[in-house]
């Protein structure tokens, strides 16, 4: 019986890590680079004091406090980006993703999903995977987690410089 409960309580705990981890062996790979910020971090930027007539910059610091993880991945090797696709599909069907554009163009290709939180225009993640985003064939790889509404993207990807970030910034215009 002890033994039983042991497993369930592994089991569990390993499927809670992989949410949270699925993407993090791309962290520190030789062909790989990556752009990792967390929690703590944006708690501090979110605490800088500005100017309070400068509303895109007050915009971006409350942001700040409704984020949790940043993660992006890049690379042109071919065989991470096969590598990063599979794990990418695998982690849309256990996560329980839901589509939220996709387009393709020139060899371009980009998908952004979204996980839903409590209201409308409320997302708990976001992902955008695109292939082949420029002429060194570069993919890159973005996990955004917290608790934010799509329409304050565009002000993330202006002020932090993403990779890929005007392909966000036009899904998430006017939504």
């Amino acid at each position: 019986m002890k033994k039983s409960i042991v497993t369930l309580v592994l089991i569990l705990v390993s499927n809670m890590f992989f949410a949270q981890s699925a993407f993090d062996k791309y962290d520190g790979q030789d062909d790989v680079a990556s752009i990792i910020v967390n929690k703590k971090m944006f708690q501090m930027m979110g605490s800088v004091k500005v100017d309070a007539n400068d509303k895109e910059t007050q915009q971006y610091l409350a942001l700040m406090k409704k984020l949790d993880n940043l993660k992006v991945f890049t690379t042109t090797s071919t065989r991470v980006s096969t590598e990063m696709k599979l794990t990418i599909d695998k982690y849309i069907k256990t996560i329980g993703l839901d589509e939220l554009m996709r387009t393709s163009d020139s060899g371009k290709n980009v998908r952004i999903l979204v996980k839903s939180g409590a209201g409308e225009g409320q997302v708990k993640e976001l992902l955008m995977f695109i292939e082949g985003s420029n002429k060194e064939n570069e993919t890159i790889l973005m996990s955004l987690t917290g608790s934010f509404d799509l329409s304050e993207i565009s002000v993330l990807t202006d002020k932090m410089k993403i990779p890929g970030g005007d392909d966000l910034k036009k899904a998430t215009v006017g939504k």
